[in-house]
């Protein structure tokens, strides 16, 4: 493995003053240009992992380093996400009041990009999904299947360098769950980025360079 772009080191996240364990001391690292498949059991701990890699929860103990940052270190979560992290989820999370492209920009607004410029890129991510004759479209216009894939659009416009994909395919019809699995793992090798997938699905879990597999917050496999 090449040197380690993500560093997870003793990962706890408790609840409930402790009572209920989500992670419990899970390390590992991943490089630039994997694609990891996070597996396990419903509530074994899957979306909180990922939850802590994104910088949308706190740890309870432990660390977690991106390109040798220590993310505890960080004070603005929001510019770090911009830059460093795109999500996936199951449900797309599109803004229901902006067309498929105002949704794809939208990352690019925190790091000050231009209107005309994150407009042009959002557009040129979307006809690169297939998706440039929906551009306009508002969500609710277009089928789940376009949707999850602007959902991707919008994950990768920033060109970041991990790619935190939760149940991805979930909602969708095997086609359309090729398509969004295939538009990550090209991703993943034309960027050199990684792509970590949170996922039940064995297909989309075959496409993955190596497997990390919770079980009740601990990793039993990695």
């Amino acid at each position: 493995m090449s040197e380690a772009l993500l560093v997870v080191e003793g990962l706890v996240r408790h609840y409930d003053r402790g009572s209920v364990k989500a992670l419990d001391g899970v390390s590992f690292q991943a490089s630039a240009g994997e694609v990891v498949a996070v597996t396990g059991p419903s509530g074994c701990g899957k979306s909180t992992l990922l939850s802590l890699i994104g910088l949308l929860d706190r740890p309870s103990a432990g660390r977690v380093r991106v390109g040798g940052l220590d993310l505890a270190s960080v004070r603005r979560p929001s510019a770090f996400r911009a830059e460093q992290i795109g999500f996936v989820f199951q449900f797309h999370h599109l803004v229901s009041t902006m067309t498929l492209a105002e949704n794809v920009a939208a990352p690019a607004v925190a790091l000050g990009v231009p209107r005309r410029r994150r407009m042009a890129e959002a557009w040129a991510m979307l006809d690169r999904m297939g998706l440039s004759a929906r551009a306009d479209f508002l969500p609710a216009k277009v089928s789940g299947g376009e949707r999850q894939r602007a959902a991707v659009a919008r994950a990768l416009s920033n060109r970041p360098p991990i790619i935190l994909a939760d149940e991805p395919t979930g909602n969708l019809d095997s086609r359309n769950g090729e398509l969004v699995a295939d538009l990550l793992v090209r991703h993943a090798r034309s960027q050199r980025a990684l792509v970590l997938v949170a996922t039940h699905n064995p297909e989309i879990a075959g496409l993955a360079d190596r497997h990390i597999v919770l079980r009740d917050g601990v990793l039993v496999s990695s």
